[in-house]
C-alpha cells in the first residue's frame, strides 16, 4: 500500500511567497478604469509567479500531492467585475499546467464554504455555480484534466433528507464541466461519512473520507468498516482516492485544526487503513503549518515506526 502526502495552498518553507494575493471590490470601486484593470493584471500575474515558485518547490522536495488556493485570481467571480482574465494570462495557465503534468503532480482545489450547492436560496446556488465554473475554467485554461473540487453538501434547512434531495436535485441543474470534477467531503457538524456515501451512490460523485470531522461527527459505522464503501466510490476514477487528515487543536474532538499532526494518530490510521483496503491512496494535511507539518510528520514516522518505507520525501509503503 502506497501514500502520497500533501498539503494545502501555502508553502511557509518559501519566504513571503503566496499565490492568494487579493484586491478588495471596496478598493477596486475607489480606482479609474485604468487602473483598475492594471491592479488586476497586477495582482494576478503575482499569484501566477507564486504558484510557479511553490510547484517547483513541491517537484524538488518530491511533494507530489498539493491544493491550490481558492484566491487566486482576484475579483473573478464577483458579479459586478468578473473581469476576462483568461484573455491576458492564458499562455501563463497553460505553462502552469504543462509544468504539473509534466512532474505527475496531482492538484486540486477546495472552494470555499459559501458555496453551497444544497442552499434553499437561489442567489446562493448562482453564486457557487458561478465559482465551481471560474474553477473550471482555471483547470481547462491548464488542459489539466485531473483537476478536481472538493466540496461539502451544505446546510440541513427543512432536515437532512429534505436537503439531501435538494443537493441532488440542484445538481442537476449543473453543467457537467462542473459536475465531472467534484468530490463530496462528510463535514464536521451536519452530514456524516453515512450521509455523504448515500448522495455518493445516487450522484456518482466519489468521496473523500475527512477523518478529522469523522471524529467530529460520527455515524455508526468505524474508519475500518467505511473506507472499503468510500474507496468503491473511486472505482471510475483516474486517479487514487483520497483522504483528508488533520488533528485537533486544544483537545479531543475540537474542530478547529492544529498546527501539526498526531504522528501516532496518524499512524493507528494508516494501520485501520492497511487491514481494510489494503490500497494506494492520499493523503491531504489539513494542518496550519502547512508544508512544514508535512515535513514534520515524515521525521516523526520514521522515529516512531519502522513498518512504514519511505520512497521519498512525501510517499511511503506499508
Amino acid at each position: 500500500m502506497r501514500i502520497r502526502l500533501g498539503y494545502v495552498a501555502i508553502a511557509l518553507n518559501l519566504d513571503k511567497v503566496t499565490s492568494s494575493s487579493t484586491l478588495t471590490y471596496s478598493r477596486y470601486l475607489k480606482m479609474d478604469e485604468e487602473n483598475r484593470l492594471k491592479k488586476l493584471k497586477e495582482v494576478t500575474y503575482s499569484n501566477i509567479e507564486a504558484l510557479e515558485k511553490i510547484l517547483r518547490y513541491n517537484i524538488e522536495n518530491n511533494i507530489h500531492f498539493y491544493r491550490m488556493t481558492s484566491n487566486f485570481i482576484p475579483l473573478a467571480t464577483h458579479p459586478d467585475v468578473m473581469w476576462d482574465y483568461l484573455k491576458y494570462f492564458k499562455k501563463d495557465l497553460e505553462y502552469i499546467g504543462k509544468l504539473i503534468k509534466d512532474n505527475n503532480l496531482r492538484v486540486d482545489a477546495h472552494p470555499d464554504q459559501f458555496n453551497v450547492i444544497n442552499s434553499d436560496k437561489e442567489s446562493v446556488v448562482e453564486n457557487t455555480l458561478r465559482t465551481l465554473n471560474m474553477q473550471v475554467d482555471l483547470f481547462e485554461a491548464m488542459n489539466y484534466e485531473d483537476g478536481k473540487m472538493v466540496i461539502h453538501i451544505g446546510g440541513a434547512k427543512g432536515g437532512k433528507n429534505i436537503a439531501s434531495d435538494r443537493f441532488i436535485y440542484n445538481l442537476k441543474k449543473f453543467p457537467q464541466r462542473i459536475t465531472n470534477r467534484l468530490i463530496l467531503e462528510n463535514d464536521d457538524k451536519t452530514f456524516n461519512a453515512e450521509e455523504v456515501l448515500k448522495i455518493c451512490k445516487q450522484t456518482k460523485l466519489p468521496m473523500v473520507l475527512d477523518v478529522h470531522h469523522h471524529n467530529c461527527n460520527s455515524c455508526e459505522e468505524d474508519i475500518k468498516s467505511l473506507l472499503p464503501k468510500v474507496f468503491s466510490t473511486w472505482e471510475e476514477e483516474k486517479l487514487p482516492p483520497k483522504i483528508h487528515f488533520s488533528s485537533p487543536r486544544e483537545f479531543e474532538n475540537d474542530r478547529k485544526h492544529a498546527d501539526f499532526i498526531d504522528a501516532k494518530k496518524f499512524l493507528e490510521f494508516i494501520y485501520k487503513a492497511k487491514e481494510s483496503v489494503n490500497k494506494d491512496f492520499d493523503v491531504m494535511l489539513e494542518a496550519k503549518k502547512k508544508d512544514i507539518t508535512l515535513n514534520t510528520l515524515v521525521k516523526d514516522l520514521k522515529h516512531i515506526t519502522k513498518d512504514i518505507k519511505f520512497i521519498d520525501n512525501s510517499t511511503f509503503e506499508i
